[in-house]
């Protein structure tokens, strides 16, 4: 069964890494080694919706965070998306979300985007969780000092304060190349009231910001020995990393956590690289 599963890891992989590509079921039946004969429904009963809506998805995922994140035109996502024309990808991304792309740059709609994408989030921990393989190592970080927006609130709004801190950042001048980027997460959103969410969105400044600063605030994040996983992949299965350094490895290692949140360090960033190959560095402060 293992292995059975292990080749759907292998389909979801290679999608995620082609989402450029043409990806007919010929190419998806030759790489996975299974019958085309059953692919299809092989496919849908492990996936939970059919192959084609999974690329589709994932496809206008990447589509939405380049609306909401970069500054691409409309017509070149579209393109890139695998779509023919501006008016065809318009109606996908419409039908899906409710909105259209240009509307949904202008005003993005988290909530309704969560909900259709939570079939490719169950998806990704039911088989990715399952087959994660954690190595803990242990660093002394240094104390960094940072400039932080504040997300208070449901996690599935959080993208309108990511949103809001990058074009912050941009103005500041900030880029990810001469400014790391840091997550400050004080609450697991799954086991956290809605309305009781925190999360802090950061890049690292040599000097306090300005205290005049709309929104922005200052943070450090003190020195101090830390356990790290290196997680590789989406943020759907951050969450079982986060678990693995919380629930076993520090129940068995002789360490007690220090009184500063976990926090984590976005090295690349989705959408410039696909999502199986997103770096996030998980840093639990330990003592």
């Amino acid at each position: 069964m293992a292995k059975y599963r292990d080749r759907f890891v292998q389909v979801l992989h290679y999608i995620e890494e082609n989402l450029d590509s043409e990806l007919d079921i010929d190419k998806l039946c030759q790489y996975s080694n299974l019958s085309k004969y059953h692919f299809h429904r092989q496919c849908s009963a492990f996936f939970g919706i059919p192959v084609i809506a999974v690329i589709r998805r994932l496809r206008l995922k990447r589509a939405a965070y380049q609306l909401t994140y970069r500054d691409k035109k409309v017509v070149d996502i579209a393109l890139e998306s695998g779509y023919d024309s501006h008016e065809a990808f318009t109606r996908a991304f419409k039908k899906l979300f409710g909105k259209s792309p240009s509307e949904f740059r202008r005003a993005p709609d988290w909530e309704v985007w969560h909900k259709r994408y939570e079939p490719i989030t169950a998806l990704r921990s039911h088989l990715m969780g399952n087959t994660a393989k954690y190595e803990v190592t242990i660093v002394e970080f240094p104390e960094t000092q940072l400039a932080a927006m504040e997300h208070r609130g449901p996690a599935h709004h959080l993208g309108t304060t990511i949103k809001q801190f990058i074009q912050w950042r941009k103005a500041q001048g900030l880029s990810p190349r001469n400014s790391r980027t840091f997550n400050l997460v004080y609450d697991d959103p799954v086991t956290t009231p809605p309305d009781q969410y925190r999360f802090d969105v950061c890049c690292t400044v040599q000097y306090p910001i300005d205290a005049s600063e709309r929104n922005i605030v200052n943070k450090v994040i003190p020195a101090g020995k830390c356990a790290v996983i290196r997680h590789l992949g989406s943020d759907d299965t951050i969450g079982a990393a986060v678990q693995h350094l919380y629930f076993h490895w520090l129940d068995h290692s002789t360490f007690a956590v220090r009184d500063f949140p976990i926090f984590f360090e976005r090295i690349n960033f989705f959408p410039e690289v696909p999502e199986s190959k997103i770096i996030t560095d998980i840093f639990l402060p330990i003592e």
